[in-house]
């Protein structure tokens, strides 16, 4: 089982969300459902390696 981390807010009728590790690929959703929906289908196609130039966010360890 694979696990990614999301943010998400509502904003009038809408879910708006994006994947923590894809920050710059938002989407929506009717309910939260929907918006879980569409941000798995989002992951599939991030991970496909079809969309060119993905940003990803990392940690960086720097020693004291």
């Amino acid at each position: 089982m694979k696990i990614a981390k999301f943010t998400y807010w509502q904003d009038g009728e809408y879910f708006l969300g994006f994947l923590n590790e894809y920050p710059d690929y938002h989407t929506q959703g009717k309910s939260k459902d929907e918006l879980v929906q569409h941000l798995k289908d989002l992951l599939a196609d991030l991970e496909s390696g079809e969309i060119p130039y993905i940003r990803k966010v990392e940690d960086l360890v720097v020693a004291d």
